[in-house]
């Protein structure tokens, strides 16, 4: 389970998330600041209850997410290999998932992604030395949304040093194929998120929904809902025998549209794991 769907991490989430039959929580470490300081704590509580920190987003107050101002960059990655180093590391995580920043006025230039390539580059260089895989994850409204930008980014770095996180969603609605991608950079592909759209957006390659949209109607759906090919994307993954963490990434449920509580949006979620799917062990 992706931690975006609890808001601020506390110890029931973790407890429901073992109850609910998932192994794994995925935080943003802007909803666990109160465990930056101290990750034994944390690490704590989900011994108690038997679950893996697969990873933590990065992000929140005292960490640089400035990936292309050359004034910014030596503090972003400095922030960034401490992070891994120092939190990510006592959890036994072997990949970093990073968000990329706003996305510039104007679109992504390709001067701008030479600096974001660059600057991931130095970052993954570095947290390589502790057995942690860069991943940045590619999402709408950021300076990564685009599939020609993925492409790019993916062009200008060392895959020795930086991976690939595919969300089915993101990918889907800043006009991508999550299918295709996974094909051609599974090898690059420490973790995958997945979250659903509206069917309307299957095959979408239009332009990019605006946020204002997302305000009026959460772009994100439920698995099932018909805008990503989950289906094909699982049965690659089983052909290859895929054994990364896959993340249900989900943000919170929003009454006005349905979906109760957080227990209920993840368990509906999970039936379509169950039952669609048929993944074993939920």
């Amino acid at each position: 389970m992706g931690g975006a769907i609890f808001g601020d991490l506390q110890p029931e989430h973790v407890a429901m998330i073992a109850q609910t039959g998932f192994p794994g929580i995925e935080p943003y470490r802007s909803m666990a600041t109160h465990y930056v300081n101290d990750p034994h704590a944390l690490k704590a509580i989900l011994d108690q209850h038997g679950i893996t920190l697969v990873t933590c987003s990065n992000g929140g107050a005292g960490q640089s997410t400035n990936f292309i101002d050359p004034a910014k960059r030596q503090q972003t990655i400095d922030d960034h290999v401490a992070f891994a180093r120092d939190w990510l590391k006592v959890f036994g995580c072997s990949h970093f998932k990073i968000n990329m920043g706003a996305r510039p006025a104007g679109g992504t230039t390709e001067s701008d992604l030479k600096a974001i390539a660059e600057t991931i580059s130095e970052i993954g260089k570095r947290t390589a030395e502790f057995g942690v895989l860069l991943a940045p994850h590619p999402h709408i409204w950021g300076p990564i949304e685009r599939p020609s930008e993925v492409h790019r980014l993916m062009e200008l770095t060392d895959p020795r040093y930086v991976g690939l996180i595919v969300d089915t969603a993101q990918i889907n609605l800043g006009g991508g194929d999550p299918l295709e991608l996974i094909v051609t950079y599974y090898e690059r592909i420490p973790a995958i998120h997945w979250k659903d759209s509206k069917a309307e957006y299957r095959g979408y390659t239009g332009p990019t929904p605006t946020q204002e949209q997302h305000k009026r109607e959460i772009l994100y759906k439920d698995l099932g809902s018909g805008g990503v090919d989950l289906v094909g994307i699982w049965n690659f993954l089983l052909e290859k025998s895929y054994a990364g963490w896959i993340t249900l990434d989900l943000d919170p449920p929003r009454p006005n549209e349905g979906e109760g509580s957080v227990e209920d949006k993840i368990l509906i979620n999970r039936r379509f794991l169950s039952d669609t799917l048929h993944v074993e062990h939920l």
